[in-house]
């Protein structure tokens, strides 16, 4: 059976889903993936909303047979794809395939961390992770997958997780007593017997992080590899190929050092006086900086900022405590893993302000937070990197002889994952202890692995490229059909690319609204001007909005003044406030409550979906260009400016259009849907680069004046309540 037929209104699909519709841009877009997969090729493919690009990228890939690794933008999105989405396609083609689901190493329950936390209670800082401890206790004997997604008596943000699972950097691996029975590697093994392993954007990368070090990865052999929500691939890129080493860090292994150093070999040294210096050094990298949270390079800083000597002292310190765990790492599994755990810590101390590498630029940059640290290692562009691993290229094929000496720039430690917890929530991990799955670089290559010496580059060129197809899809990719920034970025010069228009009728079921008279976005009044503004739609159409903000300080503001506008004026319509509660919390009390105003920041831009006269009003109130003091971005812009570019047009202007295109596309997500996009910045209009930013976006009507939206509001009001 063909595409057209599969995707047909009588055909399979038809009768397995409710309500189905047949698009002929669906059909186009499996038809191009279909034959990327039999040619093995790259594309990159914009969907825009309503297209059904899930559909359209299963169908085939399940259809022409092979491993196939699907890679999501974020765990609740892998659930989707996993539980609902991939279940549904597979019954409709009656193709009988195994599906694996694999996240990070955090993700899963670890016996070892709990045998530890039901030993030491002094560990449990509250009668809360108590009762949650007897929760998990209960689950944990339950559960087949150990995945603590599955426990929802205990809320994903609890405490006690971090209690109870591993990370790369306090995994004993192999040397485990409960390692038979260890979830992390029965989900590892069981992706290596599926046809299909769903994962996401960062665990994908920590196996790729891997293969560059040189390491056997976790995934498993693919001739299909799909990214969706690809537009979210630069970042995460980014973040796994640089380093980075925090306080927290450094603090967490003091802790962990003096109990169990107590604990397990109280006569192998007087731990107090073995940490204390590092206790003491760590702790003074944050006295080196104002009151003030801030991000500066290396350059910024100046040779003589006090961090310098401070750095050296944390790096004397820790060698110190290195040395002295070394001396007992034999005593147990612990204390050899807390040995790997700060020699890993000081050779990213050590790259940090080390030389740079001309042929892949890094920028050593400091993250102050109020209480810490951060100390990170990033590299300019990432698209090197990715070119070798997806064309299966070792370091040194991509230009000769100009990277003889790359191996002295690549990151010392593959896990860099761990080093960003913190920021990034918990990130999953790098992942390591892969000797039980054998070596899968060449099956990752779609070939048997051989006992050979490693062929040259151009025999690797040559006759090695592996055979698989690479899919990167999302609604978010291209300016106006123009994909350049998407593929410079990581490297895809050879990719085909295509777009389609999503199918809604945009000019009917929705406005543009760009009010008049507003202050310029810098305006230190700029965002009581926004809601000020944004009241009188609010109000007509009682609630059911969103205000998205491009920062968390505008977050707090606009959910203040709002707040108290709507409670002067006696006005029902509830404000919920990012930061509250826990981001699906906060989604499922906006639906119940019916007239609610949602404010948030960057998370509530993409990745959420709420349909029908739930949302009919979405309210940005800044075009979101990059933040000014990000350190890498300015590295960037100085890089681009010097090859004679226009860094703004051709870096922040994309950037901004994709992520504007994000938050837009909260509003309109089915047919029935309508409703009002109202963006506060009068730099749409204002300025010449203006007119590129909305012709990115969808065909909506569009208007300045404030009754039109108003009354294009009631009579969608007016329309829903209708018989």
């Amino acid at each position: 059976m063909d595409l057209p037929t599969l995707f047909s209104e009588s055909g399979p699909l038809a009768r397995a889903f409710d309500g189905y519709c047949k698009r002929q841009e669906q059909i186009e877009m499996a038809q191009a993936i279909q034959q990327a997969i039999r040619e093995a090729r790259t594309v990159v493919l914009e969907a825009g909303t309503g297209v059904g690009k899930t559909a359209a990228y299963l169908v085939p890939s399940l259809l022409e047979g092979g491993k196939v690794i699907v890679s999501t933008g974020t765990k609740a999105l892998q659930d989707q794809l996993y539980y609902r989405d991939l279940p549904a396609v597979r019954d409709a083609l009656a193709v009988p395939i195994k599906v694996a689901l694999l996240k990070g190493r955090s993700n899963y329950l670890c016996w070892h961390h709990l045998d530890r936390a039901n030993q030491d209670a002094t560990l449990l800082s509250s009668r809360q992770e108590v009762r949650d401890l007897g929760i998990v206790n209960r689950f944990i004997h339950l559960t087949p997958t150990g995945d603590k997604a599955e426990c929802t008596q205990v809320p994903e943000h609890a405490t006690i997780w971090a209690r109870v699972t591993s990370t790369r950097e306090t995994c004993l691996g192999s040397d485990c007593k409960h390692h038979a029975e260890c979830f992390v590697v029965k989900a590892r093994r069981e992706a290596q017997d599926a046809d299909v392993v769903v994962v996401n954007h960062h665990l994908f990368f920590a196996d790729l992080m891997l293969r560059e070090e040189g390491v056997p990865e976790l995934l498993p052999n693919a001739q299909t590899i799909v990214f969706d929500e690809a537009h979210q691939l630069p970042d995460t890129a980014t973040l796994f190929f640089g380093q980075s080493v925090s306080t927290a860090q450094l603090l967490d292994l003091l802790r962990d050092t003096l109990a169990t150093g107590q604990a397990q070999a109280r006569d192998a040294a007087n731990w107090n006086d073995v940490l204390a210096p590092l206790d003491r050094s760590t702790r003074d990298l944050r006295l080196c900086f104002g009151p003030q949270t801030q991000r500066m390079s290396q350059a910024q800083l100046g040779e003589s900022h006090l961090l310098f000597p401070a750095v050296e002292e944390v790096r004397g310190a820790l060698r110190e405590v290195r040395e002295v765990l070394d001396s007992a790492a034999d005593r147990s599994p612990d204390l050899a893993q807390l040995h790997r755990r700060a020699d890993e810590l000081l050779q990213r101390l050590c790259a940090w302000g080390g030389p740079d590498n001309p042929a892949e630029p890094v920028l050593c940059w400091v993250d102050v937070g109020t209480h810490g640290v951060q100390l990170h290692r990033t590299p300019i562009s990432v698209a090197d990197v990715f070119r070798r691993q997806r064309l299966g290229l070792d370091a040194d094929d991509h230009d000769d002889d100009e990277t003889a000496d790359h191996a002295d720039a690549l990151p010392d430690d593959p896990d860099h994952a761990a080093a960003l917890e913190a920021l990034f929530d918990k990130a999953d991990d790098k992942l390591d202890d892969l000797d039980e799955l054998g070596d899968l670089q060449a099956l990752m290559a779609g070939s048997e692995a051989v006992e050979a010496a490693p062929p040259t580059s151009t025999e690797r060129a040559a006759a090695t490229v592996p055979r698989k197809a690479w899919v990167f899809t999302s609604a978010t990719l291209a300016v106006r059909n123009d994909f350049h920034h998407f593929t410079e970025a990581l490297g895809l010069e050879d990719a085909h690319c295509q777009a389609w228009s999503s199918p809604y009728d945009y000019p009917n079921q929705a406005m543009l609204y760009v009010p008049h008279g507003l202050p310029q976005p810098s305006d230190p009044g700029h965002t009581d001007a926004v809601v000020d503004a944004a009241l009188p739609l609010i109000r007509a159409n009682e609630g059911r909005a969103f205000l998205l903000c491009t920062s968390l300080r505008a977050v707090a503001r606009a959910t203040e003044r709002l707040r108290q506008l709507l409670a002067d004026a006696g006005d029902p319509y509830p404000v919920l406030q990012q930061g509250d509660a826990p981001r699906p919390t906060l989604l499922d009390d906006f639906r119940k409550a019916g007239n609610a105003v949602l404010v948030g920041s960057h998370s509530f831009w993409e990745g959420i979906d709420v349909k029908g006269d739930a949302l009919t009003l979405v309210i940005i109130d800044k075009l979101p260009f990059a933040p000014p003091d990000d350190p890498v971005l300015a590295k960037r812009l100085e890089l681009l400016q010097q090859q004679g570019g226009n860094p703004f047009m051709s870096h922040q202007v994309p950037q901004a259009i994709i992520s504007l295109k994000q938050g837009a596309g909260r509003l309109i997500r089915s047919e029935r849907d309508h409703g009002v996009l109202m963006i506060c910045d009068t730099r749409l209009i204002d300025k010449p680069y203006g007119r590129r930013i909305w012709q990115s976006l969808p065909p909506m009507r569009r208007s300045r004046v404030q009754q039109e939206a108003v009354d294009f509001l009631l009579r969608l009001k007016d329309s829903a309540a209708a018989p």
